[in-house]
């Protein structure tokens, strides 16, 4: 540890953040990266604990807390004190294959299990971490990492998100011979169109699929396997076939008027928007619009966050977030100790964005929607909405919904999105693969595995896990990676 008492000299420093009525003018990422030098002293902030529950990544009572990827965390923020990026940087690769997304979109379990948050403030573990990955791209460290040896195997990935790529990632280095379908017309899949583009420059992800190709790995856009492609063609030339294909059928909502004009899936709209960014600057006006209209999006998620900062930029007359459960509250509970995840209220940007420009929380709580309204040209122009209460019952202990009679409410509503989650993979991906789902919709595998029961198909991230965080799909991509080398040579020396 190189400053053992670091944690008790200095205060955290997060990154400068834009204010929310400039950046609204752009979709550009706007969180400026701290001097190296105030970088270095946050990074003697880490303590190296006796049991540094950051890196150690385990299921508590409540859930998963700390880094799915054990990351070495206080090693590189011990590099990063002493002066030695490019050693933190090694460090940093050696668990993580894209920290440039991770210290960027990633909600950092990791700080939320550091133990200077037991009483103080967490160590800065995701911006350190993006300081020693775009450091590394700064300084040139980072170069193509092309196999010296190649095998005679030869695998497909279907889907370039950030399982498909972590996997496609593992098997070229070990030599194997990589190809990666993705049916939209850009690599990236959920980095590219299912995440903004000021939480995440897209620059940011070309940057590293040119990096990958360099090093070996032939990507095929525009491919939707199974439609364009057949199965049973990649079943001929390939030694292993891996599901990356997100979870991606969304959550509808069970009401009337869900085929009125204007209403659309969050993804859907979030990728029509980003799209027209890249293509034209939204030029071409071929993206979903909320310019001057009455939006109400549903899901107080990620998601639905994100909609929300999207619309904004784009200018519309009015947000409203409609969420079913209850707020959460706004300081740790009882049982809730450290260091679970805190399950406490946050404001996140697109929440602050409409804050600055409406003077209010876009958020609504207890709330659903009951019914769509539609003129007669079918163009959506009210709902219908109607508050809940959660009642337990009494057999099965389970909570559940209950509207509250005569709480009903009528809003105007030009533009509805639906940011409800999602209920699994399109149903078509595990027709063409004759693979079994589970009850939750995804690809099954074996108990500890990630092979289907065709032996020579597999499946990682949420396609197989369902609707999850970037870092657990890398961590998926990881292991699974090991389970097709060791299939394709009877062995592995993966790590």
């Amino acid at each position: 540890m190189g400053k053992p008492t670091g944690f008790l000299e200095f205060e955290r420093k997060n990154n400068s953040t834009r204010s929310p009525l400039e950046r609204i003018k752009d979709f550009s990422e706007f969180h400026p990266q701290l001097s190296k030098e105030d970088r270095e002293q946050q990074g003697a902030r880490c303590m190296n604990c006796g049991v540094p529950f950051c890196q150690s990544g385990m299921m508590l009572e409540s859930g998963f807390t700390g880094c799915p990827l054990h990351n070495l965390i206080p090693e590189w923020n011990d590099e990063i004190y002493s002066h030695n990026w490019e050693n933190a940087l090694s460090r940093l690769l050696k668990t993580n294959n894209f920290p440039e997304f991770t210290g960027r979109v990633c909600p950092a379990l990791c700080e939320a299990a550091c133990t200077c948050g037991l009483d103080s403030d967490p160590v800065t573990i995701r911006e350190n971490e993006l300081a020693i990955i775009e450091n590394g791209y700064k300084q040139g460290y980072i170069k193509p990492r092309i196999p010296k040896v190649r095998t005679d195997k030869r695998v497909a990935v279907i889907g370039s998100g950030p399982a498909g790529l972590t996997v496609a990632d593992m098997l070229n280095q070990r030599g194997h011979n990589v190809t990666v379908y993705e049916k939209e017309d850009r690599v990236g899949g959920l980095l590219m169109y299912g995440i903004p583009n000021m939480k995440l420059d897209k620059k940011i992800v070309n940057r590293k699929a040119r990096l990958m190709a360099h090093e070996g790995i032939r990507f095929i856009v525009n491919t939707d396997v199974g439609r364009d492609v057949s199965v049973q063609e990649l079943m001929d030339n390939y030694d292993a076939i891996v599901l990356c294909c997100g979870a991606k059928q969304p959550r509808t909502l069970n009401v009337s008027g869900m085929d009125a004009n204007g209403v659309y899936f969050a993804v859907d709209f979030l990728t029509s928007v980003t799209k027209s960014l890249l293509n034209s600057n939204l030029q071409d006006k071929k993206c979903v619009s909320a310019s001057g209209k009455n939006v109400v999006v549903v899901g107080g998620g990620d998601t639905g966050n994100d909609c929300v900062g999207t619309c904004i930029r784009q200018g519309c007359n009015s947000v409203v977030q409609l969420e079913m459960m209850e707020p959460l509250p706004k300081t740790r509970s009882k049982n809730n100790p450290w260091p679970q995840w805190p399950k406490v209220l946050k404001t996140d940007y697109g929440q602050e964005e409409a804050i600055a420009v409406f003077g209010k929380d876009p958020r609504v709580y207890c709330t659903t929607v009951k019914n769509i309204i539609a003129d007669e040209s079918n163009n959506i122009k009210q709902i219908v909405t109607v508050e809940l209460k959660w009642e337990r019952n009494p057999e099965t202990g389970r909570f559940s919904p209950v509207e509250i009679e005569g709480s009903e409410k009528v809003l105007d509503c030009d533009l509805l999105l639906i940011a409800a989650g999602f209920t699994g993979c399109e149903e078509y991906v595990s027709q063409e693969f004759e693979v079994e789902t589970t009850e939750r919709n995804c690809i099954k595998t074996g108990k500890g595995s990630y092979k289907t029961e065709n032996p020579k198909v597999f499946a990682a991230g949420d396609a197989r896990k369902g609707q999850s965080l970037v870092v657990w799909a890398i961590a998926e991509g990881r292991e699974c990676a090991k389970e097709v080398d060791r299939f394709l040579m009877g062995y592995s020396n993966m790590i």
